[in-house]
């Protein structure tokens, strides 16, 4: 018997804000009697990205999506309420475009993952709390699907971080028994998961990889960031100004622990900076702090690692990856394409694959990443709308 298939929609915008990445995800259910690797009974880690497309938000709207995400930031609660209402119409159109473009009808699919667009993590102090945005009733009404959203808020209810939280995919998928080795995700924020058969996954998010990169850039080029990464080798790096960016608190704490924009922007970068500071320096000297911090997040905590495979923006920047290679060159560095999985849709598979979990009832998050208590079921789920929802199965 040949296995059954299911298809799932994963729509993510990362910290970077610069679109939304769907991906259409074929999950492959093997026969009872077929022998399978699972990471719960009955299921396979098979999958495939059937179709990918990223839609870039408008501009005036990423504008104020930034904006918000910074720690100084304020909105008055009707302009909050109808901007979660707007991503959520964007992240609807992300998910119909991809569906209109692939041939595929709606019917054929279980569900939509969700992981709508993060505006503020607070996960420390007496009441921690994450915040996405991106109204999850407004995606299910507009393409006719069930969504799953909210993922990260009960992992946080549980005394966890929120994040990451695609290390179970990560390990699902990509681990290899023979060889120790390392998911790296380079978004506006980096994180690593750390895959050696027989100890825990350790996961966590270790410091700036593009956010202040495209900060930068956007200031002094105009451009949404350093195309390339040219402009950023064009400078020289200032080591006192790496040393005192390196001093930060977050970079020598112990997992688990995240960040986000919040935490690294400019205006945690400008009182740091020297008066005679040349931009392409700073630029250099910031494409130096992701590269390093990196590096030493990996050797501290899992030292015996052979091989990273990255994903995420980052992976287009040359001039980061080199870096990475320079303060990492015993190891190998490639990207998730050797692996088998586009580097520009792993983060919206994981939320492809979350969604799975949720409806299947098994838990997404790994303690041993995030911190929390234990195990949790991630998301909330929204029901599609339309006259023939009620006639139709939630899930598989």
């Amino acid at each position: 018997m040949a296995p059954v298939s299911w298809l799932y929609l994963g729509l993510i915008s990362g910290t970077s804000a610069d679109g939304i990445d769907a991906a259409l995800v074929e999950f492959a259910t093997p026969p009872a009697a077929e022998p399978f690797t699972a990471g719960h009974s009955g299921k396979s880690n098979s999958l495939r990205i059937v179709a990918a497309r990223t839609t870039p938000y408008p501009e005036e709207l990423r504008r104020r999506v930034l904006a918000l995400a910074t720690s100084t930031a304020t909105i008055a609660l009707d302009d909050y309420g109808r901007l979660d209402v707007e991503i959520g119409e964007c992240f609807a159109a992300a998910a119909n475009a991809l569906l209109h473009e692939a041939g595929v009808p709606a019917s054929a699919v279980v569900a939509i993952g969700s992981h709508g667009q993060t505006v503020r993590h607070r996960v420390d102090g007496a009441h921690p709390f994450t915040l996405q945005i991106g109204d999850p009733s407004v995606i299910a009404e507009r393409t006719g699907l069930t969504t799953v959203a909210d993922f990260r808020r009960a992992d946080v209810a549980a005394g966890g971080q929120g994040a990451p939280l695609l290390p179970s995919l990560h390990a699902a998928v990509f681990a290899d028994p023979r060889v120790p080795r390392a998911i790296l995700n380079l978004g506006g924020i980096a994180n690593l998961t750390l895959l050696d058969s027989g100890r825990p996954v350790i996961g966590f998010d270790s410091g700036p990889a593009n956010c202040l990169l495209d900060a930068w850039a956007e200031r002094h080029l105009g451009a949404p960031r350093d195309e390339g990464g040219a402009w950023a080798r064009s400078g020289r790096v200032d080591e006192a100004l790496l040393a005192e960016l390196l001093a930060d608190p977050f970079f020598a704490a112990a997992p688990p622990k995240s960040t986000g924009r919040e935490d690294f922007n400019l205006a945690w970068l400008e009182p740091r900076l020297g008066p005679d500071l040349a931009p392409a320096d700073v630029q250099a000297t910031l494409l130096a702090l992701s590269a390093r911090s990196i590096a030493d997040a990996l050797l501290a905590h899992a030292p015996a690692t052979r091989e990273i495979y990255a994903c995420g923006g980052g992976v287009h920047n040359p001039a980061l990856m080199d870096a990475l290679r320079a303060r990492l060159p015993r190891l190998r560095i490639d990207s998730t394409a050797v692996l088998g999985l586009d580097p520009d849709y792993v983060e919206a598979v994981g939320f492809a694959w979350l969604a799975r979990e949720r409806l299947d009832g098994d838990p997404g998050n790994l303690p041993s990443v995030t911190g929390a208590r234990g195990p949790r079921r991630l998301g909330a789920i929204y029901p599609a709308g339309g006259a023939d929802a009620f006639s139709r199965p939630m899930s598989r």
